[in-house]
């Protein structure tokens, strides 16, 4: 019951998602997808300098 109430305390000092404009939520879902994109080329990356370095070389 205690966990409740500090959980409904909490729920009040938290900002409206109506009052944030409309670019800010853009701005924020690029940056976290950009964010993403670049972290799955860094391991893509990472796992292919390993697959050379073990051997695995292309035959182009």
């Amino acid at each position: 019951m205690k966990s409740l109430i500090n959980i409904q305390k909490m729920d009040d000092k938290t900002v409206p998602a109506k009052n944030v404009s409309f670019w800010k939520k853009i701005s924020w879902l690029v940056i976290i997808y950009g964010g993403s994109v670049l972290a799955l080329f860094v391991v893509a990356s990472a796992f292919h300098i390993l697959m050379f370095a073990a051997g695995m070389r292309t035959h182009g």
